[in-house]
């Protein structure tokens, strides 16, 4: 892909020129040389991937494979050329204003593109590295443009509790409300919780783990949030069922959590930290928790070893993420601060599993969303659904559950059965 920008470069300003109109009549223009050889480099850098590549007058350099998951249609000359400039954000954009179509399984598609692809160095994520995470304000403004999309629209696909991060699927045939109802009882368990111990909770999304944890541990619990609509939701609940005595919600950023905790906890929060705030995260946990029994998890999504994040995801999705390695994590927030990692647990499978029941239910609620949001919107939707599931079930995303504790703690279980019963 490298030398096929190197060679792209060579002739861009013509390449702009013919594509300047691109957008305004695809169907009646036919593929000019520099079509076909955009459309050569862009074969030769998805070889050995089960996918047809066809422009917009038919032109399809190559048979379908023996057996083709998908056909790629490129609709005009401007997703072409994206496409071959940074192909993350160029299928991503292609795909949402429908100047690219995907016939077929696009979830296979994005898995075998994912499996069998190194991961690439998007401009785009390039440019964009240094804003991960951010200062209060700008971590205010990246959680708004996602968590506070509506309440409305989350209760359309997700679980009936509301529960936003991978679900734990103790087995084959549990439903989605079965299997976020075990995630939430497996964190516990984790946390070995006591009756009347204190929890502090970092980023709890729409309530669930905090209201759970109260209702079945007898813990108190305070909970930090920064989305206005999930604050407000999570307020509404505990009032609802009586716990509002027990589960406080705060909304602030986790850098202004202050008091003492037993357990601290913090379940998909930490992608929306920042690798330069790590070492903040740390402060607020070794600050907040007991020093003679405090222990916590961190629950994330990861990756094998760094890599640069989507530019697509960071403008439509998930403003200032990033995905660290396991490495990262643990040097970043917890080796500073001398705590011991108990426990370390990838549950890659289940969140692959999980997003396929997210997307089905997105996608029987399509109508809903096109109708309440727009077409684009939609397809920006599915394929952030489908490109997630996609990056779990090839291996280049992981799920990490790291329980830790004060070093001094003993009595922790002398075993992992007490987890599976």
């Amino acid at each position: 892909m490298l030398t096929a920008k190197r060679n792209l470069v060579r002739f861009l300003p013509s390449a702009r020129s013919m594509a300047h109109d691109a957008g305004a009549a695809p169907a009646a223009s036919r593929a000019t040389w520099v079509d076909r050889w955009c459309l050569a480099a862009l074969e030769r850098a998805v070889a050995g991937v089960p996918v047809r590549l066809v422009l917009w007058d038919g032109t399809a350099l190559t048979g379908p494979p023996a057996a083709p998951v998908a056909t790629v249609r490129i609709h005009d000359r401007r997703a072409l050329l994206a496409l071959l400039w940074d192909a993350d954000v160029g299928f991503g954009e292609g795909y949402t204003e429908g100047r690219l179509s995907v016939e077929g399984d696009l979830v296979g598609l994005l898995t075998e593109l994912s499996r069998r692809l190194p991961a690439v160095s998007s401009p785009s994520a390039a440019r964009r590295e240094r804003r991960t995470g951010g200062r209060v304000a700008r971590a205010r403004r990246n959680v708004h443009h996602h968590y506070d999309l509506g309440n409305d629209f989350f209760r359309l696909w997700l679980d009936d509790d509301m529960v936003y991060t991978c679900a734990y699927f103790a087995s084959p045939d549990a439903t989605l409300e079965q299997a976020q109802q075990a995630k939430l009882d497996y964190v516990a368990r984790k946390l070995e919780l006591r009756p009347g111990e204190r929890v502090f909770e970092a980023g709890c999304g729409w309530g669930a783990l905090a209201l759970h944890l109260a209702r079945h541990y007898g813990v108190t619990v305070r909970a930090w949030n920064l989305s206005g609509q999930q604050i407000h939701w999570a307020r509404e609940r505990a009032r609802r069922e009586g716990l509002a005595d027990r589960v406080e919600f705060v909304e602030d950023d986790y850098r202004r959590i202050s008091g003492t905790c037993d357990a601290f906890v913090s379940v998909g929060m930490l992608e929306h930290v920042g690798r330069r705030y790590y070492a903040a995260l740390g402060e607020v946990i070794d600050r907040t928790l007991d020093r003679a029994h405090g222990r916590g998890l961190l629950h994330f999504i990861g990756r094998n070893a760094p890599a640069r994040r989507s530019g697509w995801i960071d403008r439509h999705i998930f403003p200032g993420y990033y995905l660290p390695s396991l490495r990262e994590a643990l040097e970043g927030v917890l080796e500073p601060r001398g705590f011991s990692v108990v426990d370390v647990e990838n549950l890659r499978p289940h969140y692959a599993r999980t997003l396929a029941c997210w997307l089905e239910r997105f996608e029987r609620a399509a109508a809903v969303v096109t109708g309440q949001f727009g077409e684009r919107f939609t397809r920006t939707w599915r394929l952030y659904l489908a490109g997630a599931q996609a990056g779990f079930a090839s291996g280049q995303l992981q799920l990490f559950q790291v329980t830790f504790a004060r070093t001094q703690l003993d009595g922790l279980r002398w075993t992992r059965d007490a987890l599976y019963r």
